[in-house]
């Protein structure tokens, strides 16, 4: 974006100023974190550790970072220990996750405002070249455009979910667990907030049943707002069920799906312009209509593998790890891995006089563990100070060397309590080192069973359709049991959960832009030249059906209200306010505005946009600003100083 004159430029240059210093900023905390290394802490298990519990939720990008590295930012930046860490885990995700992301913040391309938005939604991403990916694509998408934080935020989970979708679903999978609600005291005394966590739809679906609860009260002498409103309905509902008198409400969900979301691909879906994974897709439209895949596979009778067969070295370890805790269990349980005397008795002087300097004074005399004639410690040939001595010989050594000086012996029981401990250390460490090949050995389970589940899915029908080149393609790719379903689905008249009969959208396969919004009587009705020939025989039509009613945007209307099919086909093509950086939703009901003023402009697709309504009132009512709207829907704003901001429709 250019430089404004006067003060805007300035606000701009001091904002590219701030951009800047933030990438500088992360670059010099990264540098630091260099510096204090986690090897100067104490590592995990020494007595004055950081906690297990907290080196577990430590990030990972922090842990081979000092923890009171921290606390240094404290002291310098007036932080506290909270806003360190995170400053520490932003700067170093920046540096190594997002090199693009930093280079475009040093230039002024990017404000901090979009920084969440990367850290968030891309620097996750465990793949390095899916991460790189999904960066570049999102920068080019990005830079040299007016895009806010959220449109940011709206494209990069689309990338992700299109690019990632495997690490997207299992990052759902453990969101889901915390569904719930939660209360917490709000900044003013007396105030509370209670925050809802639910799935995208069913969090829409309340919203838009409060919304209706809401819009059906009485209106007259009422001071207060449609969200007081909401809450008071929510209250009532809740609090008071059956006592009110609201009426009952329909919600409305546009709900957008691809053939080969349908068909078991892994595009994602949207549900009220929000972006939705394809599974949750399936089963919100199986929910609402019935018709729903019995088949995860795609049901095409092929069979595909399962993506949890058994792999032969998997079962080989498994029987080799189940065989050694059965030996071991035995072991325990015949008292074979019990010290025989855990506790022994003290041993007196007199006692130790007793025992011959020439032999071992362990209990039992002669080491068990050696065979007939062989040599024990210290018994090889290896003249003076040929050999080490092991723990029993150096205690043997010690006491005849104590005795013979005529001092008393030390605690007769120290020596014992040492070896125990070494013992016990001997075993954790044992044990940490199953415990880690267990881990290991999960690990990589893991991964093999993902690939064959990957790989499984892949030669499946989803698979197929998710590499088909389009929608055309895609439905070929499947069975016929999934293409009869979507024909049931697309058959499904309004009423039930449906609102209304499921809708069509033909797009252009390059640019996403939408062509024709239909439903399957009116693509059927197109799908020939109207020819008595081509009618009897629709699959032997060769002819161009550019130009037949269904294929294409809906006619002209002659008065100044849209008709049903073109207002559906506009909202369709917008979805969302079109004023650059704006991602309200375009009011049921009206805010279709007329780029050229009805009657002077006709009532037409390419005259009509959609806008919320403050920038509708903006378009008419803020002074030297200029809106042109092309033919195919792009939107070109000129402000008052001269800068200008193309917006187009979002791609399907």
């Amino acid at each position: 974006m250019a430089l404004s004159d006067g003060p805007l430029g300035e606000v701009q240059a001091a904002d590219r100023e701030i951009a800047r210093q933030t990438a500088l900023r992360a670059r010099a905390v990264a540098r630091f974190a260099a510096d204090r290394p986690a090897t100067a802490d104490r590592a995990q298990g020494e007595p004055g550790a950081m906690s297990a519990e907290r080196w577990a939720t430590r990030p990972a990008n922090l842990r081979a970072v000092s923890e009171w590295a921290g606390r240094e930012l404290v002291v310098a930046l007036s932080l506290s220990a909270q806003a360190a860490d995170a400053l520490l885990t932003r700067s170093l995700d920046l540096v190594h996750r997002l090199p693009g992301t930093l280079a475009a913040l040093e230039a002024g391309a990017l404000h901090p405002g979009h920084l969440w938005t990367m850290l968030d939604k891309v620097a996750p991403i465990e793949d390095a070249v899916i991460r790189a990916e999904v960066e570049a694509e999102l920068l080019r998408w990005a830079v040299g455009r007016v895009v806010s934080p959220a449109q940011l935020g709206d494209k990069a989970r689309r990338e992700v979910a299109r690019r990632d979708a495997r690490a997207a679903a299992r990052r759902l999978e453990k969101a889901l667990a915390q569904r719930g609600i939660h209360l917490r005291p709000h900044d003013v005394d007396g105030m509370a907030t209670l925050t809802v966590i639910a799935t995208m739809p069913e969090a829409r679906a309340l919203h838009r049943a409060l919304v209706a609860c809401a819009d059906s009260l009485a209106t007259d002498d009422d001071p207060r707002t449609r969200g007081q409103k909401m809450l008071d309905c929510l209250l009532d509902l809740v609090l008071r069920p059956g006592e009110s008198e609201l009426p009952p409400v329909q919600v409305l969900l546009t709900v957008v799906a691809s053939i080969a979301t349908l068909s078991g691909g892994d595009e994602a879906g949207e549900i009220d312009g929000q972006v939705i994974p394809a599974e949750m897709v399936r089963q919100f439209l199986a929910a609402l209509t019935g018709v729903g895949p019995d088949d995860p596979t795609g049901g095409d009778g092929a069979d595909h593998g399962r993506p949890a067969d058994p792999i032969p070295w998997q079962e080989r370890e498994q029987g080799e790890l189940e065989g050694w805790w059965a030996e071991m269990e035995r072991r325990v349980l015949a008292g074979e891995l019990v010290d025989p005397d855990p506790e022994p008795c003290p041993l007196s002087s007199q006692d130790l006089d007793g025992l011959p300097l020439d032999r071992d004074p362990s209990p039992g005399g002669t080491d068990p563990e050696l065979e007939d004639g062989a040599p024990g410690p210290g018994d090889d040939d290896l003249g003076p100070g040929g050999g080490e001595l092991e723990p029993t010989d150096r205690r043997a050594t010690a006491d005849r060397a104590v005795d013979d000086a005529g001092q008393a012996p030390g605690p007769p029981n120290r020596w014992a309590t040492a070896d125990r401990a070494v013992d016990d250390a001997g075993q954790a460490v044992e044990r940490a080192h199953r415990a880690l090949a267990r881990a290991e050995r999960a690990v990589r389970t893991a991964a093999v069973a993902d690939t064959a589940d990957e790989d499984a899915w892949r030669a499946g029908p989803g698979g197929r359709v998710a590499d088909a080149a389009d929608s055309i393609a895609g439905l070929r790719a499947v069975g016929a049991a999934q293409r009869d379903l979507i024909a049931e689905l697309l058959s499904t008249t309004g009423g039930g959960g449906l609102a209304e009969r499921p809708r069509i959208a033909l797009t252009d396969a390059l640019t996403g832009a939408l062509v024709a919004l239909t439903d399957l009587p009116g693509l059927r009705r197109a799908g020939t030249c109207g020819l008595a020939a081509c009618r009897r025989h629709d699959a032997c039509c060769r002819h161009d059906l550019s130009a037949r009613p269904g294929v294409g945007p809906p006619g002209p209307t002659d008065g100044y209200r849209p008709s049903a099919g073109l207002d559906r086909f506009v909202r369709g093509r917008d979805r969302r306010c079109r004023f650059p950086g704006c991602r309200r939703r375009v009011p049921r009901g009206g805010e279709l505005d007329h780029s050229h003023p009805y009657p002077a402009g006709p009532t037409s697709a390419g005259n009509l946009a959609g806008y919320c309504t403050t920038d509708h009132r903006g378009k008419h009512q803020a002074p030297g600003w200029r809106h042109r709207l092309d033919a195919d829907g792009t939107l070109t704003v000129t402000t008052p100083t001269g800068l200008v901001a193309v917006t187009a429709p979002p791609p399907y």
